[in-house]
């Protein structure tokens, strides 16, 4: 009965010290507020180099090859890019940007056009109580990207960013 008794203590002590380790952990709206606000805050708060590598196709048209997810190939993002929403435009089709898993240590974001693959998805962790992207796919960096184009659209997304980094330091 003792062992028993100890075994039940020992799992409510594991789960109260989860329980708090999250608690204790950064407020993901107010995390998003400074990431979408603050260059260097951004900058700061993503593993680089990502989960997924780039992946674009070779000349043949078959062959991939992989480019790691570095600081110099992030676009930074918005509050806007970042917004959760419905737009259903003159077009026709209709953009939805929202959160598709919302856990306490576990956030993924997506966005693009209903029935088509996402054009952004960016994922959140919980690490050691603050908030990291950790993944992202974006559609700058995507299969239809020619290898030869890869530079340039670097540094166009680079360009981009400086705009970005003058608004939010």
């Amino acid at each position: 009965m003792k062992a028993i008794n100890f075994v039940v203590c020992l799992c409510m002590a594991f789960m109260l010290s989860t329980f708090n380790s999250l608690a204790a952990g950064e407020d993901f709206k107010s995390f998003l507020h400074k990431f979408t606000s603050s260059a260097s805050f951004q900058y700061s708060r993503i593993k680089f180099p990502l989960k997924s590598p780039i992946v674009l196709l070779q000349d043949d048209g078959e062959t991939e090859q992989t480019f790691p997810f570095t600081r110099d190939k992030w676009a930074l993002l918005d509050s806007e890019t970042l917004k959760e929403g419905r737009i259903t435009e003159e077009e026709g089709g209709v953009y939805i940007s929202r959160f598709t898993r919302d856990e306490p240590a576990y956030k993924e974001f997506e966005a693009g056009y209903d029935e088509s693959e996402p054009s952004l998805r960016v994922v959140f962790e919980l690490v050691d109580g603050n908030w990291y992207v950790t993944d992202c796919y974006n559609d700058w960096y995507n299969l239809d990207l020619p290898i030869g184009e890869l530079e340039e659209t670097v540094r166009t997304m680079q360009e981009e960013n400086k705009s970005f980094e003058e608004l939010h330091p």
